[in-house]
């Protein structure tokens, strides 16, 4: 059952001893997954709770509270710039509910995308930041349990994903063709897998004093296509944008240039309507399926326009 902003403050302070709540509020970044809150304790510091609403969730949760730390102490080691939040305590929820966990606020205001200038500011930044995590030691994930993938295995899941959505009868023929062949071209998947967050996009990426301070949300965290980290700015970010990300974020690798990284990224970005598609036929969420739907019809009519 969904808690009271209220109840998630007072689980916050049995899980970190000596918080003092002065107020709370509910978080914008609750989902069907989680509730969050806001904690404001009476030195004016702020905290943020997480409460998974599913036991996949609360599995979720917990394993990414090992990768944190691993990625502060990269930090520390100066192989990330920015920050990531730091779980400062936990309160078991109930039988079989999981652990609300309590962290620390991450530095900085949310990325706008849309205000997102060219050029070797922000949009360097965010290319670097992004560089950094696909320079991490693949130990950094894999000792923490989260799934570790071959190119080869990565496309074999990918074509999985869109077989499952094909079943369903709701992706369109057209967009499925067209997957299809793309993800069949094995010139587009020989790739070194990296560290990827897996849910990267602007509500991820903090920001203070003009460059990136603090990524949030590992959960999705795993060695995979690096691809994937930058679908979001195929998807959204203007040309001259996603020019100056790719530069800042070439630059800061040491792999040696992948000519299909942004058709990749671009098929993750249009096969996501399939993930949340299938996201509402697991969790029989009949608006989800709709939304899907009208997602990949609209898809379908701006790629095939007659």
């Amino acid at each position: 059952m969904p808690r009271s902003p209220l109840a998630l403050a007072a689980l916050a302070s049995v899980a970190v001893p000596g918080l003092d709540v002065y107020d709370v509020l509910r978080s914008p970044h609750a989902d069907a997954d989680f509730e969050v809150v806001v904690v404001k304790d009476s030195t004016g510091r702020r905290w943020i709770v997480r409460a998974p609403l599913r036991a996949a969730a609360g599995a979720a949760l917990e394993a990414e509270k090992g990768l944190l730390g691993a990625l502060g102490r990269a930090q520390e080691a100066g192989l990330v710039s920015f920050a990531v939040p730091h779980p400062v305590g936990a309160v078991e929820l109930g039988r079989d509910e999981g652990r609300a966990v309590v962290y620390t606020e991450v530095r900085g205001a949310q990325l706008m995308l849309a205000a997102l200038q060219p050029g070797p500011g922000l949009a360097a930044s965010v290319g670097r930041s992004l560089a950094e995590i696909h320079e991490l030691p693949i130990a950094v994930v894999e000792d923490q349990g989260l799934p570790s993938y071959t190119a080869e295995q990565y496309r074999e899941r990918r074509l999985a994903e869109l077989d499952a959505g094909i079943q369903t009868g709701k992706v369109p023929p057209r967009l499925a063709d067209r997957w299809e062949h793309q993800l069949e071209n094995v010139s587009w998947w020989r790739f070194d897998p990296t560290v990827v967050h897996g849910d990267m996009g602007e509500h991820q990426l903090f920001v203070a004093d003009g460059s990136v301070s603090g990524i949030v949300d590992w959960m999705d965290a795993r060695v995979a296509d690096p691809a994937d980290d930058l679908a979001w700015l195929v998807a959204a970010a203007s040309e001259d944008v996603l020019d100056s990300v790719v530069e800042a974020y070439t630059v800061g690798r040491r792999e040696m240039r992948d000519p299909h990284l942004l058709d990749r990224a671009r098929l993750a970005s249009e096969m996501a309507l399939v993930r949340w598609l299938m996201y509402g036929v697991r969790t029989d969420n009949a608006d989800v399926v709709a939304d899907g739907e009208g997602m990949l019809a609209d898809l379908e009519a701006m790629l095939f326009e007659d």
